[in-house]
């Protein structure tokens, strides 16, 4: 029987990750899941929010299914410690992009596409006055270990480092600015991780089917990162003639995704960049609330929603909160251990609870959260489960 190590996390995380079992259950998934400890009260309480004992798991088991993190600026973080670990030296560092470095999930990839029926669709109004509903089907490739999340930076860098930056001649523009006054964070990228995502996402593109690549960066004004990386997409592209490789400047991307986004199809981008033009599309299909995502390396891979720990819906009951994202990460996570006949089941019965429209949740009805939302129509996180569930066949 198949172990999969979960990860309920900080706030919403805890609500949503036990529906998703709940649903793998109900469609005969059949797996023996091992329960890791994650967030923010084993940094409040150990001064680690990413025990070992989690990550000794996960590297036995290879398989995880993440809820939610909280992540606080240093200083909030400082003073939620325990009394007897503050002053010590604890440094809080958001446990899922640790995750991400330690097992080298390098490759994030999050599917942005529509569900019919979905009031949340993106609707765009025609010259004559009426509207239509492009279809949106974008794949985003994040490259998840690298770029400005590589957690390479200093507050007020020391002597070496501000030397072997000053050998740079655009330094100059700073050389008067003294170091206590100055953070720097480096944008990091290298040829062989540049390969690994930018190839896995003509594969993908491949396998399913779709016309275009887009590599979405920067090069005009970061030349040698972005550039580096549309020189390989550039080469890599000479593989798969089938395919089209587009280019976009982030800016701009931004931009057309609210103009035409019907027109992309498989959107690769360094770690920030992908961020951000994850969240766009997503935007696009309903918001985080559908947002799906999985973080692969070569052995482990980890499936997420990417939505944010939401703590103040946590003690809500009965729960509000729309569990599809993590439902969805769920389905990701049947497709990449092969059982793709049960991940197809629980897709199609989700379409079919959002097409019938009777069971929405209250960011589906467009509603401010909080305990009211039962009295104007909304459904709970349980019902939306049982909604999905009744419609397993």
């Amino acid at each position: 029987m198949k172990k999969i190590v979960v990860l309920p996390g900080d706030g919403i995380g805890k609500i949503v990750l036990p529906e998703a079992i709940r649903l793998l259950n109900a469609v005969g998934f059949q797996a023996e899941y091992v329960w890791g400890d994650i967030g923010w009260e084993f940094w409040c309480k150990e001064g680690n929010a990413l025990p070992q004992r989690t990550i000794d798991l996960i590297a036995k088991h290879k398989i995880a299914l993440f809820g939610a993190i909280t992540s606080k600026p240093k200083d909030a973080a400082e003073k939620e410690l325990d009394p007897s670990l503050k002053g010590k030296g604890y440094v809080y560092f958001s446990p899922i992009v640790a995750l991400r470095q330690i097992f080298n999930l390098d490759i994030c990839i999050r599917p942005c596409i529509s569900f019919k029926g979905n009031p949340l669709n993106f609707i765009r109004k025609k010259i004559d006055g009426t509207y239509e509903e492009p279809f949106v089907n974008v794949v985003i490739f994040r490259q998840n270990t690298e770029g400005l999340y590589s957690g390479v930076e200093w507050t007020n860098p020391p002597k070496q480092v501000r030397e072997a930056l000053e050998t740079h001649p655009k330094m100059k523009a700073f050389a008067n600015v003294p170091s206590e006054e100055m953070a720097i964070s480096t944008r990091i990228v290298t040829k062989k991780a540049s390969e690994r995502i930018i190839k896995a996402a003509f594969e993908y593109a491949r396998k399913l089917g779709y016309k275009s690549v887009t590599l979405c960066e920067k090069p005009n004004v970061l030349r040698e990162t972005s550039g580096m990386m549309l020189k390989i997409a550039k080469e890599i592209s000479k593989d798969y003639p089938e395919i089209e490789l587009w280019d976009t400047n982030i800016d701009a991307q931004m931009m057309w995704l609210t103009k035409n986004p019907e027109d992309y199809g498989i959107i690769v981008a360094e770690n920030m960049f992908g961020d951000i033009i994850s969240d766009g599309f997503a935007g696009l299909i309903g918001g985080l609330g559908f947002a799906c995502s999985a973080n692969i390396g070569e052995e482990v891979a980890i499936f997420e929603p990417t939505h944010g720990s939401a703590p103040k819906y946590e003690k809500l009951n009965p729960s509000i909160v729309n569990p599809i994202a993590m439902f969805m990460s769920a389905v990701m996570m049947l497709e990449h251990i092969g059982k793709n006949e049960i991940a197809q089941k629980i897709r199609n019965a989700i379409a079919k609870v959002i097409e019938e429209g009777k069971v929405r949740t209250y960011d589906m009805l467009k509603l401010k959260g909080g305990p009211d939302v039962f009295e104007k129509g909304a459904a709970s996180t349980q019902q939306m489960t049982d909604a999905v569930i009744s419609k397993l066949e």
